[in-house]
């Protein structure tokens, strides 16, 4: 039941199950399979926005830089 509860407190709507997928579930045995493959979505979006994250950690290391920049002659 915490399984179903945490489904249903999904942040995107659309992965969320509806209400008529929540009673199948509660009445069959299809909750372990969908809390898994629900938690495949969420390992490949956690590595999804770490991969992003880590490509924009240039900005980050740009604030912290602090060195003088020349920039190069009026065009």
């Amino acid at each position: 039941m915490i399984q179903i509860a945490l489904l249903c407190t999904r942040a995107a709507s659309e992965e969320r199950p509806t209400m008529s997928e929540v009673v199948q579930i509660l009445y069959t045995q299809l909750a372990a399979e969908r809390w898994e493959e629900w938690q495949q979505v969420e390992v490949t979006g956690r590595k999804d926005y770490e991969t992003l994250q880590r490509s924009f950690n240039w900005a980050d290391d740009s604030i912290n830089n602090l060195e003088a920049v020349e920039l190069s002659d009026g065009r």
